[in-house]
């Protein structure tokens, strides 16, 4: 696969209006393959996608937080069956004294839900997130059922992590994984202000309105009205430099180049390879209790690539609802980041054909 080959299918979705900017970056066994950007960060002022701007990734940040977990333990700061409640006593409230880091890894920990007048301003607070989560009656006993944990993911390994560590998750991120990576400015939870001007904005389709969940069902339990998915709520300043590693901003090549770390190639190596085949194991496929669908789970990742079918025990990464997708395949060495400012809910067109013309190569 040829750099001009990607950046000639990032051209075409771009002018074909698919898109409106793009950044794509694919490693193969630790060589970049393609660092391709294209379109406009932001249509307002006509600013180019450059290899250097922040992305607004949704999920895809979730892959990201479950590493700095992984990298920890590779280190034995933290034990994947330490209970939440033995560092963060207050947790323990109506029975969850028995959820484990390993079972909010696995999202099997059952306390994805939040109040359903929960904002946009209060996912900014960290405080009172984890007084919501301590407080909050879990769904099922740890372990005995699984459920996507949208927002509460990020707020149970943070908190968890803070009071084990006394250090944030951000700068647990930058100290054990980003910073010996040399990608310590591409990869954010919550963006550091003086960052801010390098991040794309995120444009919705003309008449497109963010649809939130309906009322009542499992799912509009765990993403309130307040906090629907959208280009607005991913423009705000505070959202973007909020710590909430359920959702973060990064570049794909910084993406990329950290799934690349994972898989042993190019830097420090992060993890040992027994535990790298761990991360990628199936940890749970069947019903999910708030999407509504089967779904399968490594531990901490999905096992999906965009247009691809899954690999099993080798592939793993995070997708995020805007279409942003990091992922890394083990059997092949390859590791694929595709982002993007045209926020549709769902739409993996270009991580769909990103993915196929990597998987062509090999």
């Amino acid at each position: 696969m040829a750099r001009s080959t990607v950046a000639e299918a990032a051209r075409a979705l771009v002018e074909s209006g698919a898109e409106t900017g793009l950044q794509i970056a694919v490693m193969r066994r630790g060589e970049l393959v393609a660092d391709v950007a294209a379109g406009v960060a932001d249509p307002a002022t006509g600013r180019p996608v450059t290899s250097g701007t922040l992305f607004f990734a949704a999920s895809t940040a979730k892959g990201i937080a479950s590493t700095v977990v992984h990298v920890l333990a590779e280190r034995g700061a933290v034990d994947y069956d330490l209970r939440l409640a033995e560092v963060w006593p207050e947790f323990a409230a109506h029975g969850k004294d028995r959820v484990t880091l390993r079972h909010v890894l696995c999202l099997t920990a059952g306390v994805p839900g939040l109040p359903s007048d929960t904002t946009a301003a209060d996912l900014c607070d960290w405080d009172h997130m984890c007084a919501v989560l301590a407080a909050a009656e879990p769904w099922w006993e740890a372990g005995t059922r699984f459920g996507y944990h949208a927002q509460t993911f990020g707020f149970l390994l943070g908190e968890t992590l803070r009071r084990a560590t006394g250090h944030t998750i951000s700068a647990l991120l930058r100290e054990h994984v980003t910073g010996p990576l040399g990608v310590g400015d591409d990869i954010h939870f919550g963006v550091p202000a003086g960052l801010l001007p390098r991040v794309a904005r995120q444009v919705a389709p003309a008449g497109a309105r963010p649809v939130p969940p309906e009322p009542g069902t499992p799912l509009a339990r765990a993403i309130p009205a307040g906090i629907t998915p959208s280009a607005s709520f991913a423009n705000r300043a505070d959202v973007l430099t909020a710590d909430n590693p359920a959702q973060g901003t990064m570049t794909a090549l910084g993406a990329a180049r950290l799934y690349t770390a994972l898989l042993g190639y190019a830097g420090p190596a992060l993890v040992s390879r027994r535990r790298l085949a761990a991360m990628a194991a199936i940890t749970f496929s069947g019903p999910d209790e708030v999407m509504g669908f089967p779904s399968s789970w490594a531990f901490g990742y999905s096992p999906a690539r965009p247009g691809l079918p899954d690999r099993p025990g080798s592939a793993f990464g995070m997708v995020g609802s805007n279409g942003s997708a990091a992922y890394a395949d083990i059997d092949s060495g390859v590791a694929v980041a595709i982002m993007r400012n045209r926020f549709t809910t769902g739409d993996f067109t270009a991580a769909m054909k990103i993915g196929q013309l990597a998987a062509s190569d090999l």
